[in-house]
């Protein structure tokens, strides 16, 4: 009997050696992975670290590449600005044939609308008149503001404008209408004592031309928008081609008004003309009363033309525009 206790005693022992040899591996176990947790963990701490400054660094350089780049991109704006129209500017003297009644230039009066607010700011769409010519399309592009510009149909001296138009979105057509004292016509001009079906065909043909079209404005007129009979004529092609008019109040006497109420639609017109004198100082404050006008009234509509004065004013009113919300004719009306 002895024997055989001893022998279990034996036996019990060798079980606690064993089971002390067991946790004394997992207790190295464990104190290499804290030990090697704590080296790795230190390392990768550095390792983000390092990779943390490199991407600063990157960030520093890519600010200083950016600031290079805007003030590269400054410096060619103005050299394009200061390019355009080099050969039209001889002819292109002044936008102030466009208006017959220079009390017309500033805002109307009238009582601010109701309207959907898109935005937190108010609306502004900058329409840019008598663009003909890539080097016009260039120079507007350059400014990178979302203006809307409005195309002269084709003519010899100017035969790609039509083609022009078609690389872009939400532009409108310039459409020439006859003036009271304007001799210099466009193509296509429409005038007072045009029949129905030649103020359709016209009409028709502007928007084979010009197939994204949507707005059109015209382009002197003082003469033909302030007939009544001619206005209900244009409107009636209008709507039948699903065509919207935009008045560019050319003259005080226009039935855009009461034909459009006459018609079921809403009268848009422009509130302010910016270039009637070319000098960019004037320019500079006529963009302000825009902005200003759109600030009382909520949205408004400015007209404008592509010569350099009216570019580099716009180019140097960038920090007053932001103050409202520049749209296309489109977003607006």
């Amino acid at each position: 009997m002895a024997r055989k206790r001893k022998k279990k005693t034996s036996n019990s022992s060798k079980a606690l050696t064993y089971v002390a040899w067991f946790l004394a591996i997992v207790a190295l176990m464990l104190s290499s992975m804290v030990a090697g947790y704590y080296f790795g963990f230190n390392e990768g701490k550095e390792e983000i670290n390092t990779l943390v400054k490199k991407e600063q660094k990157k960030q520093k350089e890519l600010l200083k590449k950016l600031e290079k780049t805007a003030k590269i991109e400054k410096q060619d704006v103005t050299k394009r600005l200061q390019e355009v129209l080099k050969k039209e500017s001889k002819s292109y003297t002044s936008a102030s044939h466009e208006i017959e009644d220079t009390t017309l230039v500033n805002p109307p009066k009238k009582t601010p609308e109701k309207r959907v607010v898109t935005t937190n700011k108010p609306e502004l769409t900058i329409i840019i008149d008598d663009v003909s010519t890539a080097s016009q399309v260039r120079a507007i592009k350059s400014l990178k503001i979302p203006l809307t510009m409005s195309f002269l149909p084709p003519s010899s001296a100017r035969p790609n404008s039509a083609k022009l138009a078609e690389k872009e979105s939400g532009y409108m057509v310039h459409l020439p209408m006859e003036a009271q004292h304007f001799s210099k016509e466009e193509p296509y001009t429409l005038r007072v004592h045009d029949s129905q079906q030649e103020i359709y065909k016209r009409v028709q043909d502007i928007k084979h031309l010009f197939p994204k079209v949507e707005y059109i404005n015209n382009h002197t007129g003082s003469k033909f928008t302030s007939n009544e009979v001619a206005m209900n004529r244009l409107f009636f092609a209008f709507q039948k081609l699903n065509l919207h008019f935009v008045d560019s109040r050319t003259t005080a006497e226009t039935q855009a008004p009461k034909v459009s109420k006459n018609y079921g639609v809403r009268y848009v017109a422009r509130d302010v003309f910016l270039d009637h004198h070319m000098e960019k100082e004037y320019v500079k404050e006529q963009i302000k009363k825009a902005v200003k006008f759109a600030k009382t009234h909520g949205k408004a509509i400015a007209i404008g033309h592509p010569h350099k004065n009216t570019l580099q004013a716009l180019a140097e009113s960038k920090a007053l525009l932001q103050s409202v919300h520049l749209v296309k004719i489109g977003e607006i009306y």
